[in-house]
């Protein structure tokens, strides 16, 4: 899968995305700051969420309408949350060119055929599919269609949903595809993480997997990369302080930061699965154990428990010799500390090393 310039793959670096979402809270001046900001952090990925309260929703104040689920957001009409938070169309260019400027890759969730248009016109590199938007499968083959690679979240997904969505897709042609493993509260309890999910969504489906993320904090994020998360994104904020529908699940850029730096270290620090030994690894092992010369010995005697012992450093035999030398007459006076080798014993044939 590549992404504008960064080609994601299970030997790439992670892809991490710094997402606006409504964190502007209305302000095109705090829309552009934030990506200046997210580029600081490290992000690789502005992400914006294309919508407007119409397109989303009905303007009906009913209870289907009203959020009642414990959510942070509970008591509001689904369409004033939606016209509170959505970022106006009008704004995208200018988003899309600010984030280019910046070197970072832009791209956005569409929530329905419009706003593809929208990102279409704008040529846009990839497309995100909400977890809320799993079930959609007339947007989902509509996204598909245009030939970019597809990123889709699981939050709410059955195994069934998933393999509905991913059957939109192959059935447009694309199989450029990534599935983020997400649980859909704000902000998500870390015991309902289930990171286990992102190796399984790999190995079930044959993609690339990934991340999601609305807890609090850095360790969700980096344990993901532990178990393969390709793909990791964010909500991101310049300063909660300026609030907004998701300030207060959102990343400030210190803690982006943060995040970034710990998610770079985990990587490195997964490495290969490699049993040759680094120069450094070579060196280490003169401090491993060998068999040493443990008290002065004269010509002749023999070899005990006693006058010859497995020590540090490693200049001596392998250890694995100790029972064999045992018994053994030496053939000439051995000094305290000496380094134990075959040519000190008397033998016919000199076992091998």
């Amino acid at each position: 899968m590549k992404i504008g310039t960064f080609e994601i793959n299970k030997n790439s670096s992670v892809f991490i995305i710094a997402e606006l979402s409504a964190n502007h809270n209305g302000s095109l001046e705090n829309a552009l700051l934030t990506i200046k900001a997210a580029k600081r952090a490290g992000a690789d990925a502005i992400k914006l969420q294309t919508y407007t309260a119409d397109t989303i929703t009905l303007d009906v104040k009913n209870d289907d309408f009203r959020l009642k689920q414990g959510t942070i957001w509970d008591g509001k009409y689904l369409y004033d949350l939606y016209q509170e938070a959505y970022t106006p169309w009008e704004w995208h260019e200018q988003i899309f060119n600010a984030a280019k400027a910046e070197g970072l890759i832009c791209f956005s969730s569409p929530f329905d055929k419009s706003s593809v248009d929208l990102l279409e016109s704008l040529d846009t590199p990839a497309y995100k599919i909400a977890s809320f938007e799993i079930t959609d499968i007339p947007l989902i083959e509509y996204v598909a269609s245009k030939g970019k690679p597809v990123i889709i979240s699981t939050g709410i997904a059955t195994l069934e949903d998933i393999d509905l969505a991913l059957a939109a897709c192959h059935k447009m042609g694309n199989k450029d595809i990534a599935l983020l493993k997400c649980t859909s509260s704000y902000p998500a309890p870390i015991e309902e993480a289930n990171i286990m999910m992102v190796k399984d969504l790999a190995e079930r489906y044959g993609v690339i997997s990934g991340l999601s993320d609305h807890t609090i904090g850095s360790t969700v994020p980096v344990v993901a990369t532990c178990f393969g998360a390709k793909i990791i994104e964010k909500h991101f904020i310049i300063d909660r302080a300026i609030g907004g529908p998701d300030a207060s699940f959102s990343m400030n850029e210190e803690e982006f930061t943060a995040m970034v730096k710990s998610v770079r270290e985990a990587e490195k620090a997964i490495g290969l699965v490699d049993y040759q030994l680094t120069e450094k690894q070579l060196k280490g092992r003169d401090f491993s154990r060998s068999l040493y010369v443990a008290e002065d010995i004269e010509e002749g005697e023999v070899l005990t428990a006693i006058n010859v012992r497995s020590v540090r450093p490693g200049f001596g035999l392998h250890p694995k010799h100790f029972n064999e030398v045992l018994g053994k007459k030496v053939t000439k006076s051995i000094k305290k500390g000496t380094a134990l080798s075959w040519g000190f014993l008397e033998t016919t044939t000199l076992p091998t090393v």
